[in-house]
């Protein structure tokens, strides 16, 4: 049986910017595979190439078996695509505009009205199908653009991102819902930037950094490939980084402490992986209360997938989120420069 999605060697670039480099991973039938990893990693141009929306430079994508670059059209009959920014004609009425988009299906009308009535009722807009989606708070536009995605009934429902910008509750609502539409047979392929919500909704996932698959699996396995408990301590509530560059050398000496690494963003915070252990905690704050170091605050969990970003790259997934955010900072100053 052919996987639901196959991407091999995908690679692209813009200019003098290479946004995808070398991009491998597979998605099977039924399940939810997720993309993690920050803005800038290169999720979004993956997806776009995937729905054949840009052509890439290299590499083979399919979807169910068919080529994506060889037979485009065929593929995309097979996907459902719900883009990252929410496209709506705010004239329409949310009924008006499912009816618009079952027209470019060219589904019959008697079954466009069936699928439609399902979706509403399904996504919970009943109530609101028949005002304008200029109305609409941020959730009910992304449920929307979901029903919109799905009228076609395909085989693989493409998410870019889908919950960015909305409340907890919105987000729970969605998540729900995925699960509901894998239950029934639908494969689900999200991106996201949200760690919860990989770690909540994918049964695999890839992690993609700077255009490259840098780890991939489920959840459980990513983690459990670390070992160990995770224990961040801040130094102080304000320090200089060469103290905690120097609890950083005190630590690495205890026993149980398997690695110990500095926050880039904030220097009196170190991350540290120490074999399970009931005392390491208190072992922690004497040693670094006897070399004039207390600690301001600590806490002991299990590994989680920013843990797994951390031990693949040495960053938190927060930490590439702010470099890439200064990134185009620079890059928008710069064009701001040329202009004047």
């Amino acid at each position: 049986m052919a996987s639901a999605v196959l991407i091999e060697n995908l690679q692209k670039r813009y200019r003098d910017v290479e946004a995808v480099k070398d991009i491998s991973f597979q998605v099977e039938p039924g399940e939810i595979f997720g993309l993690l990893g920050p803005n800038g990693a290169g999720k979004t141009t993956t997806i776009r190439c995937l729905c054949s929306l840009t052509k890439p430079d290299a590499g083979k994508v399919e979807v169910g078996g068919v080529s994506a670059l060889e037979a485009p059209r065929a593929a995309r009959k097979r996907l459902g695509y719900v883009a990252q920014e929410v496209a709506l004609d705010k004239v329409l009425t949310g009924r008006e505009l499912l009816q618009l988009q079952a027209s470019l299906y060219h589904l019959p009308k008697a079954v466009a009205k069936e699928r439609i009535n399902q979706l509403l009722a399904l996504l919970g807009l009943e109530e609101y199908a028949d005002k304008k989606t200029g109305t609409y708070s941020g959730g009910l536009r992304k449920r929307l653009d979901l029903a919109a995605g799905l009228l076609h009934q395909p085989d693989v429902l493409v998410l870019d991102e889908p919950t960015a910008g909305l409340d907890i509750e919105s987000r729970f609502v969605f998540w729900d819902f995925l699960r509901q539409l894998r239950e029934a047979g639908t494969t689900v392929l999200i991106t996201s930037h949200y760690l919860e919500e990989i770690d909540a909704l994918a049964d695999h996932l890839a992690i993609i950094d700077r255009g490259m698959v840098i780890d991939a699996g489920t959840p459980t396995q990513l983690k459990d490939k670390l070992g160990g408990d995770r224990i961040t301590l801040r130094i102080r509530e304000f320090s200089p980084t060469e103290e905690a560059e120097k609890a950083k050398k005190i630590l690495q000496d205890l026993p149980f402490v398997e690695e110990a690494i500095v926050n880039a963003t904030q220097g009196n915070s170190l991350n540290l992986v120490v074999q399970s252990q009931s005392n390491a905690i208190t072992q922690i704050e004497q040693s670094l209360e006897t070399a004039g170091l207390p600690t301001f605050g600590i806490s002991q969990s299990r590994p989680s997938l920013d843990d797994v970003y951390l031990a693949a790259t040495g960053r938190t997934l927060m930490d590439a989120e702010m470099a890439a955010a200064g990134t185009r900072d620079l890059k928008a100053e710069k064009k701001q420069r040329m202009r004047e």
